[in-house]
């Protein structure tokens, strides 16, 4: 947890703890001591990391940042993380098109739960190495190009997103390594292959026994930056006088960092 005094004036000292962490995890968590609904938080510590290009999906508001609360009405209510349910093992946005792509996600906390609500985070370099060393053929099925399909998204007869097929993992231009996942069982269709369920099933195993899961749960004021590793929350009980309230920001570009990436494919 690196302490942040002032984001809008950030040292060269906490620039630095950010970064080396960022670079080490492909995640810190921060701890600043603005504990109100302040947009400009999250948003000021985003530029910070070169992150400014927002993906203004469907439950993002005008400005592409996502105000996570539960929303039981409107088109929200149709989807977990706006609920008090568990939501299970996943990157964000891996139903958006390869083109668009969630790079940098980040999440800042105006509120939590009353109870509950524990998020566990895994770096999904650590999730390549590990299937990698169990079996190289997990990382050569889960590369493939067609290996995991998201369907169509249609709502009362209307066409929300068209059907998305693409790679698990994957690399960008500067040989970074990206992941594109989710545990769910309904709405996720995978290639129907023998080498691809031992993969999916070992993908699957994996969170049951991993060693470099980290849980917590975010305070007022405190946030993750993270380069879209793979996540997810237990369930929860609400204060409905004061209600869990999250900043969900989510970037095309990834978070920059001192040192380049060496991660290189298999």
């Amino acid at each position: 947890m690196v302490e942040v005094k002032d984001v809008a004036g950030i040292t060269d000292a906490e620039r630095a703890k950010l970064q080396a962490a960022l670079n080490q995890h492909n995640m810190v968590l921060y701890r600043s001591l603005d504990t109100g609904e302040n947009k400009t938080i999250p948003q000021l510590l985003g530029q910070v990391f070169g992150l400014h290009t927002l993906d203004s999906n469907l439950g993002a508001g005008t400005d592409a940042i996502t105000e996570i609360r539960v929303k039981e009405t409107g088109v929200h209510g149709r989807y977990i993380p706006y609920t008090s349910n568990k939501l299970s093992w996943h990157t964000d946005g891996y139903y958006n098109s390869m083109d668009a792509q969630i790079r940098a996600m980040l999440l800042h906390c105006v509120r939590p739960a009353a109870s509950g609500g524990e998020n566990a985070l895994l770096d999904h370099e650590m999730a390549y190495i590990y299937l990698r060393d169990l079996n190289p053929e997990h990382i050569q099925a889960l590369c493939m190009p067609d290996v995991m399909t998201i369907p169509e998204n249609v709502v009362d007869g209307q066409l929300i997103r068209a059907a998305q097929t693409g790679p698990v993992f994957s690399f960008d231009r500067g040989g970074h390594l990206h992941m594109r996942y989710s545990a769910r069982k309904r709405n996720i269709e995978w290639k129907s292959t023998p080498k691809v369920k031992r993969a999916v099933l070992a993908l699957e195993a994996m969170f049951d026994h991993c060693e470099w899961i980290l849980r917590g749960t975010l305070n007022p004021g405190e946030g993750l930056i993270c380069n879209n590793v793979l996540h997810n929350r237990d369930e929860f009980e609400d204060d409905h006088g004061m209600p869990r309230l999250l900043y969900r920001l989510r970037y095309y570009e990834r978070a920059i960092t001192s040192i380049p990436n060496a991660l290189t494919a298999a």
